[in-house]
This record gives C-alpha cells, sequence and structure tokens, in this order.
C-alpha cells in the first residue's frame, strides 16, 4: 500500500547580537519537530556559535528539548536547526469520531478527563464575558450541533472577522486583548481559539512549529502556531484560525504545551553590559 507524502526541509536562524562581550547562561532550545504516525524526521542538525555542549531530553509533553551550556564568552550567539521532516497527514480531514462525541455538548470519559484536565477549562475561572459574547456573535443565528462542524465554524469566524497582523516581540496577547483589537498574530489567534475551545468544554492546548505557504508571503521567515483539540476517536486533531484551515501536511509541529509562553523556540539568559538585538529567519521549503 502506497502512502503519499510531502517532504520539507526547515532551517531556523536565531542571532543574538551584544554590545560587548558576555557570558551566556544555559539556554532552552525547542527546534527539533517532533515525530510521530503523521511526521517523521528524516534528518536533523543543530549548529550553536559560540561551541556549545548540548544535553537533550524530553518534557513532561514529550517535546525534544536540548539545553545548551556555554564556556565563553561572545559578543554574539548563533543557532540554526536544519531539519528534514516527511509529512504524512496529507488528508487531515479522513478520521471517525466516537459516536457520542459526534454531536455537541459531550463528554470525555472520566479515563481521558483525568489526563486531560491541563487542557479543559477550570470551571471555577469567572466567566470571560468577552469570550461568551464573542461566541454568542459567532453563532447568532444558530450554534452548530455537530461536533466537527462547530470547531470549524470557530476556526473560520477568527480568521474571517480578525486582522493578522506580524508581531516581533515576545509573548503572546490575552484573548481579551486580541478582540479588543479585533487584531493578532498566530499565536494570539491560536491563543484565542484555545480558551473559545476551553470555555465550549473542548481539551485543547497550543502548538509551536512551521508552516509551508506559496501565496502568503507575510507569513514567510517565521514560526508559525496554532491550536490542537482533543475530538474522541480522532484525537489531537490541529486548527490553525491564521489560514482558516484544517492542521495537515503543511504543517510541521515541534512542540505542544497547555500554555502558549511554555513553549518558546530559544530561551536563555547572559550576563555583561546592557543592550542586544535579535533575528530569527525561518525557510520551509518543500523538496522532492
Amino acid at each position: 500500500m502506497l502512502h503519499y507524502m510531502k517532504r520539507f526541509r526547515v532551517v531556523h536562524q536565531t542571532t543574538y547580537e551584544y554590545s560587548d562581550d558576555v557570558q551566556l547562561g544555559a539556554h532552552t532550545l525547542r527546534l527539533r519537530p517532533r515525530e510521530g504516525h503523521d511526521q517523521h524526521l528524516e534528518s536533523s542538525t543543530l549548529t550553536i556559535s559560540p561551541n556549545a555542549e548540548l544535553k537533550w531530553h524530553r518534557d513532561v509533553e514529550s517535546n525534544s528539548v536540548a539545553i545548551a551550556r556555554f564556556s565563553e564568552a561572545s559578543h554574539r550567539l548563533h543557532i540554526e536547526s536544519d531539519s528534514i521532516v516527511q509529512k504524512f497527514d496529507v488528508l487531515p480531514q479522513d478520521f471517525l469520531i466516537e459516536d457520542y462525541a459526534v454531536n455537541y455538548p459531550f463528554c470525555y470519559p472520566s479515563e481521558d478527563a483525568i489526563t486531560l484536565a491541563p487542557y479543559l477549562r477550570n470551571n471555577t475561572d469567572e466567566d470571560n464575558i468577552l469570550i461568551k459574547n464573542w461566541l454568542n456573535n459567532a453563532w447568532a443565528t444558530r450554534q452548530p450541533n455537530q461536533t466537527f462542524k462547530l470547531l470549524l465554524s470557530m476556526n473560520q469566524y477568527i480568521y474571517q472577522t480578525l486582522q493578522y497582523i506580524k508581531r516581533d516581540e515576545e509573548g503572546v496577547q490575552s484573548s481579551s486583548a486580541t478582540l479588543s483589537k479585533n487584531a493578532g498574530s498566530c499565536r494570539d489567534y491560536a491563543n484565542l481559539f484555545i480558551d473559545a475551545a476551553r470555555y465550549l468544554g473542548f481539551a485543547a492546548r497550543f502548538v509551536s512549529g512551521y508552516v509551508h505557504t506559496e501565496d502568503d508571503h507575510h507569513l514567510s521567515g517565521t514560526t508559525h502556531a496554532w491550536a490542537e483539540v482533543f475530538i474522541p476517536g480522532a484525537g489531537w486533531k490541529g486548527f490553525d484560525p491564521t489560514h482558516g484551515c484544517l492542521v495537515g501536511a503543511n504543517h510541521i509541529a515541534v512542540a505542544v504545551s497547555r500554555l502558549p509562553e511554555l513553549v518558546p523556540a530559544v530561551s536563555g539568559a547572559f550576563w555583561g553590559l546592557p543592550g542586544s538585538s535579535l533575528k530569527v529567519d525561518v525557510w520551509v521549503t518543500e523538496i522532492g
């Protein structure tokens, strides 16, 4: 049986320039794409200057994490990740949902609910009035009663009604800020989708990675982010509100987390004179 796939080369360069030689603290790197039945890692290299000692581990979400430790001072830190990835999820809508979850609302089985607890809304949280009103506007006439249709509708609503902006500063906007501004970056869109999905009772999580696009030149050269929802029978299914589509063969996942701020691609510290600049470049190329 033939399994159609796509192959991509992903080059991710991160460069810090400092005002003088600094001593670099340990840096945490989440740059190695995840692996599974739908995404295989053919090769992956990590090049770092100045030289660093690398120690790898899997975190609580099974993300591959490298800790880089430096012994020499430097006025520049350059990190390059170069990976070739095989993608097999070319038909993202080809899945089955358990009978009890086909229509919304439904309840997760108690065994699953225990594991999914970090990704579910905390019932003690106060209702987010903005999200509630926003959802009411989204379905002013009638809320879809099919689970998948509901999630697709919400994905499309973000894509169609919000304005995409490229934000270079770190961090993720709160959903209330995104709704107030009616604009956000891909990670802000994903965060809003997750908050709304959790409000509706779904288990949802944040995904960071890359996407291959041919038309959206405004997205080239950056990392990407989207959301995943746990649908019984289908498992974790990805929704990309930035493009208004399901996550499929053009999306390359690197890290997942219950909170967006827990999975930066590169994080660390330095000791020395204040002042630094950051430049990030990403190239995602489809290869034969």
